[in-house]
């Protein structure tokens, strides 16, 4: 039985709907209807699809190829760029409406460089390509090939040369790291300081002994004639130094590394900046010239004691500074360079404490007190026991080494520098100076220990409230960051730039110590603020390196230093010429190093002035240091006013005082029920809730009016009603 007429026409349209075929010319439209009799009185057709067809959509006008002589452009713009059209469209060419996916190719992201510069926009190699990344579905992959280009990096400038390379009899730094594997091996932990002191006697805390003996342990498993004792002195195997560049390394990825991934992703300090931002901030950090070519060309373990250091700094801004006393202890430890920050953690501490008030603030100062000395004490263990203090006092002896001059070599500090036209020595007996720099030094780092026990004096007792977490259990104002946590970074640099420039037997590698806290400032600023932190962390890192030139260079190590320091200037995007405020002075410093640089290829100095250009470099080095110090000062002062003044809670009654409309009575729960239980009322000051609104909120985020602490303005009148 053959099909009805009828339903063979709706099949064939319904197929020419689908793209299986289509008639020549369409039916003519059905007319529009004018009333509801005429609708009523039409009659359509079974044939007559006509109305289902949607209509073919016209292209923008800005993409016609009638526009293009407005546009200014030759030939036409590409189909792809345009909207494709309906699927129910027969004209249409495009089946699904699926996305392409974008090119994979570095060309188009060197186009898109190029039309940034046309349009005025900076943009850095790191940053266009974590943005790259990102776009191409590969963010999951960023880390892992950040961490590959500082291993290459580090390895890379590894394969040079190293401090006292083929210069007996003492070598160098090289053979000090290796001389001290050996002794911890083989002698007992009470010689370690005391044999043969003239070859590269331990002259480090026990950490370094302690890392030293795993080290030489397991040089001692592969080839025992890497450490052995006496014979084994200024061995420069092939597969010897392999293996000590490759303890660094490993020590750099077992602590730095962790450490520094830890900051970037949980640090107050980049709470409110991107994925991206923090990629880059990481990659920043992670190349930083001066450490890399100390460590990995000179070598040395400064990335122990930094990277100790650096995760104290974390533990501090999440609260825990139990954990955080026991990491500086254990970077004080490692190398007693981390003395340089103590002042500034012992003053954020403590005024901690007095926020806290007298009794949490008590019972905290106890604990901490108890973890600092247990640490110590585990740390110097051996040589407490049997005989106390006999076999201390080589270990301070040596940590602590007065007996020594003011500074050694030519370091960019003051007392080199000032040395050139006043003879320290002539001046004053030796038994003198180390008292003038102590002094001297403690002046210098008075105003970072004012700057945060300054608020905390005023603001005695205004942590003394417990806070809710975001499952709303109670929570201890001493697990949460003090509002002062915000000035710690800039006064850790303050401090560790006061002891490089006025400290007593200063090495120029210790620049390092004040590089770490303006390095991870610099990373955590956004590098369009003027004069800011991002600025100064830059040219602070350059003038560095510079600094330390003529260690690198007698280590053998220009090619290396020319290379780190333009790569990570162009990677982080740094253009000395673009319009800032240190715009001038920066191509001014710029200017005298390349100055120097060249008149040191093509001039020899005379006999008379051996020393001419290594001085030259200590001067104009340790004048930026000390405009730098300036600046801290500055800034100190700028976040501190910032900041403003705790004062100390007042405590109402609930009946003492009329609540204000939009402030509920009595203890508000953060289930939302209210309590009439009358409770102490904690108050900050209306400055600090005004100037910095971030410091009413816990590390959680919640208000504190959301925590059942009502927040009171004092700066109304007492009587008011």
């Amino acid at each position: 039985m053959s099909e009805p007429s009828s339903i063979r026409q709706r099949r064939a349209s319904n197929l020419a709907l689908n793209g299986v075929s289509f008639p020549a010319t369409r039916p003519s439209p059905i007319p529009r209807p004018t009333s509801l009799a005429s609708v009523q009185s039409t009659n359509y057709s079974d044939t007559d699809h006509s109305e289902i067809l949607s209509p073919t959509p016209r292209r923008h006008y800005l993409l016609q190829q009638q526009s293009s002589q407005w546009l200014q452009t030759t030939g036409t713009i590409s189909p792809p760029l345009s909207r494709p059209s309906s699927p129910l469209n027969p004209n249409s060419t495009h089946r699904t409406h699926r996305k392409q996916k974008p090119s994979l190719s570095f060309s188009s992201l060197a186009e898109r460089h190029k039309a940034q510069k046309v349009a005025g926009i900076n943009s850095s190699l790191a940053r266009r390509w974590v943005r790259w990344m990102h776009r191409n579905r590969l963010k999951q992959y960023v880390l892992p090939c950040q961490m590959l280009c500082a291993i290459w990096l580090k390895w890379a400038i590894g394969l040079g040369s190293y401090s006292g390379q083929n210069t007996p009899p003492m070598y160098g730094d090289y053979e000090a790291q290796r001389h001290w594997l050996e002794i911890t091996y083989h002698l007992p932990v009470r010689q370690w300081y005391t044999y043969d002191l003239p070859y590269w006697g331990l002259d480090y805390p026990p950490l370094t002994a302690y890392v030293s003996w795993i080290c030489g342990y397991v040089a001692n498993m592969i080839n025992p004639a890497w450490v052995a004792l006496d014979v084994s002195r200024g061995i420069e195997t092939p597969t010897s130094k392999i293996y000590m560049r490759f303890t660094v390394l490993a020590l750099d990825l077992l602590i730095y590394v962790p450490s520094l991934w830890h900051f970037i992703n949980y640090s107050p300090l980049l709470r409110f900046r991107s994925p991206r931002a923090r990629q880059v901030a990481f990659l920043t950090v992670l190349i930083q010239p001066a450490l890399l070519l100390i460590d990995s060309g000179h070598f040395q373990y400064n990335s122990v004691m930094l990277g100790l250091t650096l995760q104290a700094f974390n533990f501090f801004g999440q609260g825990q500074d139990l954990l955080g006393a026991l990491f500086f202890v254990a970077s004080l430890g490692f190398k007693q360079m981390a003395l340089y920050y103590s002042p500034a953690v012992f003053s954020y501490l403590l005024g901690k404490c007095l926020l806290l008030g007298w009794k949490a603030g008590t019972k905290h100062l106890i604990l901490i007190g108890l973890t600092t000395v247990s640490t110590f004490v585990l740390l110097f263990l051996p040589f407490l026991y049997p005989a106390f203090p006999t076999h201390l006092i080589p270990p301070v002896q040596r940590i602590f080494p007065f007996a020594r001059g003011l500074f050694e070599d030519k370091v960019a500090n003051f007392w080199c520098a000032s040395n050139v036209v006043f003879k320290w020595n002539n001046h004053f007996r030796p038994s003198v100076l180390p008292k003038l720099a102590t002094g001297l030094t403690a002046f210098a780092f008075l105003p970072s220990m004012w700057a945060l026990l300054g608020p905390a004096i005023s603001g005695f007792g205004s942590m003394d409230a417990n806070t809710n977490d975001e499952k709303g259990h109670e929570k201890s104002q001493s697990r949460v960051p003090a509002p002062t946590f915000s000035l710690l970074g800039h006064a850790l640099f303050q401090c560790s730039l006061s002891f490089f420039l006025f400290s007593f037997q200063v090495h120029e590698k210790s620049i390092l110590v004040p590089l770490l806290p303006i390095t991870i400032l610099m990373a955590a600023s956004a590098p369009t603020v003027e004069g800011g932190d991002w600025e100064w962390g830059v040219l602070l890192n350059n003038v560095a390196c510079f600094s330390m030139w003529p260690l690198l260079k007698k280590d053998g190590l220009s090619v290396q230093y020319i290379a780190l320091v333009l790569l990570w200037n162009y990677g982080i995007g740094h253009n000395p010429l673009r319009q800032s405020a240190l715009k001038y002075f920066t191509n001014s410093i710029y200017f005298a190093i390349l100055v120097l640089h060249c008149a040191e290829l093509v001039y020899v100095p005379p006999s008379r002035y051996p020393d001419l250009f290594p001085v030259l470099n200590a001067v104009l080095c340790a004048g930026v240091f000390g405009i730098a110090y300036l600046w801290s000062l500055k800034r100190l002062v700028e976040l501190s006013w910032a900041m403003g003044s705790l004062r100390k809670p007042t405590v109402h009654a609930s009946t003492s005082k009329i609540p204000r409309p939009d402030q509920p009575t009595g203890d508000v729960r953060s289930n939302g029920s209210a309590s009439n239980v009358r409770e102490p009322t904690a108050s900050l000051s209306s400055s600090l809730r005004k100037r910095n609104p971030v410091n009413r909120h816990t590390v959680e985020g919640a208000p504190l009016e959301q925590q059942g602490v009502n927040v009171v303005d004092l700066s109304e009148p007492s009587g008011a009603k």
